[in-house]
């Protein structure tokens, strides 16, 4: 009875932070793009969020709201390269967004599990099932063809949204391997993660020249109700999406986050197209987009029958090793 009720809490727990960042993964696209259609600063505002989610875990963990353990040197310059590779993706990510409208955005984004699926063949994991490596095609086809109908081509967008692409699987990769062999918990990466990336952060703002232009106009800003509101919801998401992102790579695995991240896209991509502003609607932009989302469901369905197929054949395995 009590490994029945271990295995219902596990997996409640592993639902939970699926849906969990599904839910503020969506919500942080918007968010983010309506902050950079008013303030074009997208470094300073990525260095805002980390600064916010430090402070935030720093002050909990003083007041006794937290167990989380406090900074080691040791620990934190193993996790150094993951704070890089996450602070690269959502760099390149905000900077692609202020070019690219949020459905060709969601469909580049889709393009994770094939890097995913790539980097874990290259480190030992085996080749992709047939079903995997077409729905990944399908993905990567869906791209090409809604490119060639989007209106708002911007090259400079789409290539940065294809090295975040680069710099999130990188990143998913380490924070599942730091979470399982530091033992660390979510909210403790999250704070190595956020506290890391200040310095590096605070040196690009300046070497860019964002500061201190960014700093003034952010004071001008500030006399906007409506730019402080979504200002402040955009720093309060960045800590939710950070920490639902740790914690369901952690509970899960990096696979299962990109799983989600493309089936939440469905709904994103649809959105996108009447949300902020809008996208010009081309017959060719709304196919590939349309191949594109139809190959990142396959590529979920394909990868959940892939697990449940190794969990059904390790069922009996068990059951004959206690006989």
């Amino acid at each position: 009875m009590e490994i029945r009720a271990d295995a219902e809490t596990s997996s409640f727990s592993s639902l939970f932070a699926a849906v969990a960042y599904g839910f503020a993964s969506m919500a942080m696209v918007f968010i983010n793009k309506a902050v950079l259609m008013q303030y074009a600063y997208s470094m300073t505002l990525l260095t805002l969020q980390q600064l916010a989610t430090s402070l935030l875990i720093h002050v909990g963990r003083r007041a006794g709201f937290t167990k989380a353990r406090g900074l080691e040197m040791t620990t934190a310059k193993r996790l150094l390269p993951l704070s890089i590779f996450y602070n690269a993706n959502v760099a390149f990510a905000l900077a692609s967004l202020k070019g690219v409208n949020i459905p060709m955005y969601i469909a580049i984004k889709r393009l994770t599990p094939l890097a995913v699926l790539i980097a874990g063949y290259f480190s030992g994991k085996g080749r992709p099932t047939s079903q995997v490596a077409l729905s990944v095609i399908l993905i990567g086809a869906g791209v090409l063809i809604a490119a060639l109908g989007d209106f708002s081509f911007d090259l400079f967008g789409y290539g940065m949204a294809f090295v975040s692409v680069f710099f999130q699987t990188m990143y998913l990769v380490l924070v599942e391997r730091s979470g399982a062999e530091d033992g660390l918990s979510s909210l403790e990466i999250m704070f190595y993660n956020s506290f890391l990336s200040l310095p590096f952060l605070m040196f690009l703002i300046i070497a860019t020249g964002e500061f201190p232009k960014s700093l003034s106009l952010l004071f001008a800003q500030s006399y906007s109700f409506s730019f402080l509101m979504v200002l402040i919801l955009s720093l309060v998401m960045g800590i939710v999406l950070n920490f639902t992102m740790f914690l369901c790579t952690i509970v899960n695995s990096a696979l299962t986050t990109t799983i989600v991240g493309v089936l939440k896209g469905v709904v994103s991509t649809t959105l996108g197209f009447f949300l902020l502003g809008g996208v010009q609607v081309h017959a060719l932009n709304v196919t590939g987009l349309v191949i594109n989302t139809a190959g990142g469901v396959w590529y979920s369905f394909a990868k959940y029958q892939q697990k449940r197929s190794k969990s059904t054949k390790l069922v009996p395995d068990e059951e004959a090793h206690r006989k």
